[in-house]
């Protein structure tokens, strides 16, 4: 594939906020698509820290940054996924899809109409890599910003993601299964989504109006009006309508 490109799009938010379900949707949507997970990154159970005497998975030290920077890197240069991570995030469930199937058929019937044959998806000279992450654009991570075309940010407010996050029976992972104990959210998930993302917010309130000077400058798209808890078919057509300007640049 030397003569094929990756772009590269972003998908982050808190816990919970929809990003694995949507990036999977659109893998389904777009051909030539594959996704990299961050959770794919996490360091082994005995690495990661401790808060509030748990396990703390939700921060920048849970994750193996370099060999995320590192994964990017090859699939900027060979537009594939790397033969040697092997994947275990899209072993886990998330639960019944929000999305209707008049929604999803329209948007693939969509796709398919707008992708002629020389389209460079369509001729296979680009391939889309979908990276979905909780943590991706703060400054502790750093180290992966040049390697994200397009940045994408999706939210959920405290109450939905509190209740989607305790409905999952859980991840698998390097050892084996972690399922989070009583108070993972309140102690963990959500203390930590705010520290890493209030910067994003005016007066630092993740459920409040976004710094729009900021996204700007940072280059962070969201859905349009930057609902709190938007729907998912609006916010679905929303991103297959932005990739497919994305990928028209390259034409």
């Amino acid at each position: 594939m030397a003569d094929t490109k990756a772009l590269i799009v972003a998908l982050s938010g808190c816990s919970s906020s929809g990003k694995t379900t949507l990036a999977r949707l659109l893998r389904d949507i777009f051909p030539s698509t594959f996704i990299l997970h961050e959770d794919d990154f996490y360091r082994p159970e005995t690495e990661l820290p401790m808060k509030d005497g748990l396990l703390d998975w939700d921060c920048a030290e849970a994750i193996d940054i370099p060999a995320m920077a590192e994964a990017l890197s090859y699939i900027r240069q060979h537009a594939s996924f790397p033969p040697t991570l092997d994947s275990k995030e899209d072993q886990n469930s998330v639960g019944k899809c929000p999305v209707s199937s008049t929604t999803i058929s329209a948007l693939k019937s969509k796709v398919s109409s707008h992708l002629s044959s020389t389209h460079p998806l369509s001729a296979a000279t680009i391939r889309l890599c979908l990276l979905d992450g909780f943590l991706l654009y703060p400054p502790s991570m750093a180290a992966i910003k040049p390697h994200l075309d397009v940045k994408v940010f999706l939210r959920a407010s405290y109450e939905r993601a509190k209740a989607r996050r305790e409905a999952r029976d859980g991840y698998v992972t390097l050892e084996g299964f972690w399922a989070d104990p009583p108070g993972y959210v309140d102690k963990i998930v959500w203390p930590n989504y705010v520290a890493e993302h209030s910067w994003m917010f005016e007066d630092g309130d993740v459920e409040g109006k976004y710094k729009a000077d900021v996204l700007e400058q940072e280059t962070i798209r969201v859905p349009d009006g930057g609902p709190l808890d938007g729907d998912m078919d609006t916010i679905l057509a929303w991103l297959v309508d932005l990739i497919l300007q994305e990928l028209d640049k390259h034409a």
